[in-house]
């Protein structure tokens, strides 16, 4: 079972409650209120995540978070497994 577009495990993030977030399978509009590319890729192209797509892994999946430090390698083995299922 996927949690995210991206790949971010959102059942294990520390940030969940604090922004009060529900995560963005189930959510318009993402928590900060703006646009999430990744999710208006899947969602306009019918995916329930990028693990499914054609051109994975695309630059804007792999580049998201890394300019806060953030590793993408977790995130897309996670897309990988759940695009087994």
């Amino acid at each position: 079972m996927f949690e995210s577009r991206c790949g971010v495990s959102c059942g294990t993030c520390a940030r969940k409650d604090e922004v009060k977030c529900v995560g963005c399978v189930s959510m318009t509009i993402p928590f900060w209120g703006g646009k999430c590319g990744v999710k208006s890729c899947c969602e306009e192209r019918g995916l329930d995540h990028c693990g499914t797509c054609v051109e994975f892994p695309c630059k804007m999946l792999s580049e998201i978070g890394k300019d806060q430090g953030y590793d993408p390698a977790p995130r897309l083995e996670r897309l990988v497994e759940w695009a087994k299922h």
